[in-house]
């Protein structure tokens, strides 16, 4: 069996791992056309920040451990063309120019993503950068030495972290989104509230509800300021953060894709060619929620359904269980952990939604210390099923947003987290664990409704 691998970052990585350990007598050929494999980018803000010393750290696989799993590598080629048909793969060799065709029995297309650009004047600019690949993190680290007042353009949570490790590097941060509210998909205003606010007393200039309208020269063509519809900011450097998009042109109209271009899969990781599998940024995920395909680029998700495609690559053995969008933050001393739909995803979704708001402490007052947590549930009115929900604190609760996954993914009820047998010991938690507590409030504001 002649597997080809279009891609090697985390879908990649594992999807080739998973593949060579249930069939090891497969070819696997893998085409990548950066110089590495396996970089963590949601490490990149750690490494500008000083927290992660040496950027190799970042990788958790090298093209060597894959090669000597069995694997023939070829890295820094391009693959450009895939007949889809005949079952042939065409790529060219960055460094000689050379095109070479390679036959395949089954595709993993595992090409991941790329950060979206809009096309703003003065985006070509030297200090106008991207945040994705480990050349870019090379890049913002060379250039925020010589950089004072930097300008961070997206409020999700790459930008946040960017923002951070910028502060704490004692730059003059600016950060500027379009929307609202700071990390909108993740969290409710609640939470989005208290944060906009800590991040104005850390000295940063939260500008939101403004879009960027020009990146602007000076003189000597070098960036001085960015331009929004609501004014200017004065910039040396200015990194982009405004989400991303599947890289997947080389398959348009030969599979079924979201209009976004997602490539969508079935639970096997199938795309609608059969020997056609995707996984990662490049691919759909089963949005548990709502079950329906949705679109979210996380490491998670992409090693799970790499180590899917591993399973299923010569027949249907181990199927997807979907994702809830489980996700962790670290900002400033506060953890933040997040699963699920948000109260205006909900809506939006045209569920008959509703929210409840807690706060406590973690564990008793009689202790020497304890901290409050900020704790937000999301549940169906009409079914009391929990849609998901948000947990922030200077404790550390992120593990919490795992157990309401498990939650949201098991369909679980309010009624059924109110009562859920969870443990209690003074250093840890109350006798009713603070995650009862939030949806025993939630019972309390259904009854009075």
């Amino acid at each position: 069996m002649k597997v080809v691998v279009v891609g090697c970052t985390h879908a990649g990585t594992a999807a080739v791992k998973n593949i060579l350990a249930n069939n090891p007598e497969a070819d696997v050929t893998v085409f990548e056309r950066n110089d590495n494999v396996s970089f963590l980018s949601c490490g990149i803000a750690l490494y500008v920040g000083g927290v992660v010393k040496n950027a190799q750290d970042l990788f958790y696989s090298s093209p060597e451990e894959l090669a000597s799993l069995g694997a023939k590598l070829h890295m820094e080629h391009e693959v450009t063309a895939i007949d889809v048909e005949q079952k042939v793969v065409t790529s060219k060799d960055l460094t000689t120019g050379e095109v070479s065709e390679t036959a395949y029995d089954k595709l993993v297309m595992t090409t991941g993503s790329w950060p979206i650009t809009p096309p703003i004047p003065g985006r070509e600019l030297d200090n106008v950068l991207l945040c994705k690949n480990y050349n870019q993190a090379k890049e913002i680290i060379a250039k925020a030495d010589n950089a004072q007042k930097v300008v961070v353009v997206g409020g999700g949570y790459i930008g946040i972290e960017l923002v951070e490790a910028f502060v704490e590097s004692d730059k003059e941060v600016t950060l500027v989104d379009g929307l609202d509210r700071i990390l909108n998909k993740y969290l409710d205003a609640g939470h989005t509230n208290i944060l906009e606010e800590f991040l104005r007393e850390k000295g940063v200039k939260v500008a939101l509800n403004e879009t960027v309208s020009e990146f602007v020269a000076g003189e000597k063509g070098q960036l001085t300021a960015v331009k929004t519809n609501e004014g200017a900011y004065e910039a040396d450097l200015a990194i982009l953060c405004v989400g991303f998009r599947p890289q997947t042109e080389l398959l348009k109209d030969k599979v079924e894709m979201l209009p976004n271009g997602a490539i969508i899969v079935d639970e096997f990781m199938k795309t609608s060619q059969p020997d056609i599998f995707a996984a990662g940024d490049s691919a759909v995920v089963n949005y548990n929620p709502t079950n329906k395909s949705n679109y979210i680029p996380l490491a998670t998700n992409a090693v799970r359904q790499g180590m899917i495609v591993g399973a299923n690559i010569s027949g249907d053995h181990l199927a997807y269980r979907g994702t809830q969008g489980t996700s962790g933050l670290y900002l400033f001393g506060w953890t933040i952990g997040s699963t699920g739909m948000t109260l205006g995803n909900a809506l939006q979704a045209g569920i008959n939604a509703e929210a409840v708001w807690f706060e406590d402490n973690y564990r008793p007052e009689f202790m020497p210390t304890t901290e409050k947590v900020y704790m937000q549930l999301v549940y169906d009115k009409d079914t009391y099923v929990i849609l998901g929900g948000q947990l922030m604190s200077k404790y550390d609760i992120t593990q919490s947003a795992n157990t309401l996954s498990v939650v949201v993914q098991n369909k679980m009820t309010v009624e059924d987290l109110a009562l859920q047998d969870f443990f209690f010991q003074p250093h840890f938690d109350r006798p009713w664990n603070y995650l009862n507590l939030l949806a025993q409030a939630a019972l309390k504001q259904l009854s009075e409704a």
